[in-house]
């Protein structure tokens, strides 16, 4: 089997173990069984302090035109029916790219002050397995603390400017209002397409070093913060070896 796959076992299984250091940790994650199947999902929920950018979301200098920054993955078949909403581009670009854009910031003429209003958010993550890319995928959902749930370019905007400007600049992925698969309510997602892409090197090197591994635990580092979801370091530092590319079985 290849490292960069991960079927559903595998996928509960890494869930299983993030369970476990979410409890020691505090970290606010439970795993939510659907009534009357076998499927599940990750759930956390958190409130985020954010500033809702009051200029037009393509309104940054040095972002591409409209028709380029609106490229969107290719659907699959069984999502081309969900996909009539609309989307903006998100980049789940590694680490290493996103803090190397945020130290470059100065340089590269990025403003880190946003034009708009500080709101309180309640944010809503919800972590499934997709059987399509055989990958995990983030859904999300946000609204204020009056109860009214914010608009896809209100989710846009929120996003801090330094990690807009660089999404805009390779808008590999997009961020998209689907039904959620498993609950039939309206949610963002973060697309799966390139997942496989930017989770390989990360997976083969920890093959090569014979090192463990949570794949779910890592792709979460990647693309949570840029929905304001981020993963304490603690986690790192309490790898259980079971998490390992190359198990298979759960506890």
């Amino acid at each position: 089997m290849s490292c960069c796959a991960l079927d559903e076992q595998r996928f509960r299984c890494c869930c299983h173990l993030l369970l476990q250091q979410s409890e020691q940790l505090n970290d606010g994650w439970s795993w939510e069984a659907v009534q009357g199947s076998e499927e599940g999902y990750l759930k956390k929920t958190a409130l985020r302090s954010v500033v809702i950018d009051s200029r037009p979301v393509w309104d940054l200098e040095g972002s591409g035109s409209e028709s380029e920054l609106h490229t969107s993955c290719q659907s699959r078949p069984d999502e081309q029916e969900l996909n009539k909403e609309q989307s903006v581009p998100v980049d789940p670009v590694d680490a290493d790219s996103i803090k190397g854009d945020l130290e470059d910031d100065e340089d590269d003429g990025v403003c880190s002050v946003s034009e708009g209003s500080s709101q309180v958010l309640q944010c809503e993550y919800h972590i499934l397995y997709s059987c399509s890319y055989s990958t995990p995928v983030l859904y999300f959902r946000a609204s204020t603390l009056e109860g009214r749930s914010l608009s896809l370019e209100e989710v846009w905007s929120s996003v801090h400017p330094n990690f807009r400007f660089r999404l805009q600049k390779s808008p590999l992925n997009t961020i998209t209002l689907q039904e959620h698969p498993l609950l039939g309510q309206p949610f963002f997602m973060l697309h799966p397409c390139r997942t496989e892409e930017f989770m390989r090197p990360v997976l083969q090197a920890a093959e090569d070093q014979h090192r463990p591994v949570n794949y779910v635990l890592s792709w979460l580092s990647v693309v949570g913060p840029v929905v304001g979801l981020d993963v304490p370091l603690k986690y790192s530092t309490q790898l259980h070896p079971a998490a390992s590319v190359s198990s298979t079985e759960p506890d």
